[in-house]
Formats: C-alpha cells, sequence, structure tokens
C-alpha cells in the first residue's frame, strides 16, 4: 500500500495541486506586492502632499516679500517726491505772486515748521516785495538719510537763481537743506527745514 500511494503523492497529485499551489503562492505574492505597492502610493501621496505644502508656503512668503519690498519702494518716492516739491516750493518765491508760493510751501508744511513760516508770512511779505525778490529754484540732488513708515529725513541739494533789487542781473546761489517729513493723513508733509550748507 505504501508503494502505491508514493506514485500518488509524488507524481499525478502532485502535478494536479501544482496549479493551486501557484495560485495559492500568487495571491501571497500578489496580497504582498499589493501592500507594498499601496505603501508606496501612500508614500508618494504624502510626499506629493509635503511638496504641495512647501510650494504653496514659499509662495505665500515670496509674495509677501515681493509685497514689502514694492510698498518700502512706494514709500521711498513718496517721501523723496515730498522732499523735492517741498524744497522747491522753498526755493522759488516770486515778488508779484508771493502769497500763492508761500501758500505752496505751507501747503507741503506741518507742525513748527508750518507755525513758523505762516508766523513770518506777513514780514517775508513785506521782504520780498520791497526787494522785488524772485528766486528760481531747482531741485539738483535728494537723498533719504533714514526713514520709517511714519518719519523720515531728506538731504536735498538746490540750485536757485535770485534775482532781486540789489542784483537785477541775477545771482546763482546753491542750498543744502535737511528736511524732516512725517506722514499725515496719507501725506508726507516736511516738519522741520535747515540749511546744511
Amino acid at each position: 500500500m505504501s508503494g502505491g500511494l508514493r506514485p500518488l503523492i509524488g507524481g499525478s497529485l502532485t502535478r494536479a495541486l501544482r496549479p493551486l499551489l501557484r495560485l495559492v503562492a500568487g495571491r501571497a505574492d500578489s496580497g504582498r506586492r499589493t501592500a507594498r505597492s499601496a505603501g508606496r502610493r501612500r508614500a508618494l501621496s504624502a510626499g506629493l502632499v509635503a511638496a504641495t505644502v512647501l510650494t504653496t508656503a514659499l509662495s505665500v512668503w515670496l509674495g509677501f516679500e515681493v509685497h514689502e519690498q514694492r510698498a518700502a519702494e512706494q514709500r521711498r518716492q513718496d517721501v523723496l517726491a515730498a522732499a523735492r516739491q517741498s524744497a522747491l516750493n522753498f526755493t522759488s518765491l516770486d515778488y508779484r505772486h508771493y502769497e500763492r508760493d508761500s501758500g505752496n510751501v505751507l501747503q507741503g508744511a506741518t507742525g513748527d515748521f508750518k507755525k513758523q513760516f505762516a508766523a513770518q508770512t506777513e514780514e517775508l511779505t513785506k521782504l520780498v516785495t520791497g526787494n522785488k525778490s524772485v528766486s528760481e529754484g531747482q531741485v539738483l540732488e535728494a537723498g533719504i538719510v533714514r526713514s520709517d513708515a511714519r518719519s523720515a529725513r531728506v538731504l536735498v541739494v538746490a540750485d536757485s537763481k535770485v534775482t532781486n533789487t540789489a542784483v537785477p542781473e541775477g545771482e546763482a546761489r546753491t542750498y543744502r537743506l535737511q528736511l524732516d517729513l512725517v506722514l499725515e493723513g496719507g501725506r508726507w508733509l516736511t516738519s522741520d527745514v535747515e540749511f546744511v550748507g
């Protein structure tokens, strides 16, 4: 009997079970492959999510930096434009239009500078009119010494041609002005002016 079983076990039964064993082994391998494949997909998904989050954060940060740089550059341009205009107003006075010219100075002024200039307007009007003074200003250079969101200090170099009763042919003058500006009501206004050379 044992001799009869050996061929059955070693021969046709094994051959008959071989496809079943392959199928079972294939399913087991397939299950392992599916698990590995699912693990890879999860790792890939996690990597993509991390990359997306990182890219989004980087884009937001870069956008913020660009916005800040643009805002700082715009503030710089606004400060320089206000300082140039203030210096031009201050160095351009004509006795025939002094009320208008002094008004231009006052429109760009604030604080103590505005009070002092307004207090001297009557005396300056007499002086300018009596001497028939005309000063035609021109801003040559302007540079910011320091600034923040609410205040700034600017150095301005300006030339003017001055004519009056003493020098009817005209005389060239160069001014170096230090202007302090403050942001009020969305406008940069001059709060102090000093001649520095």
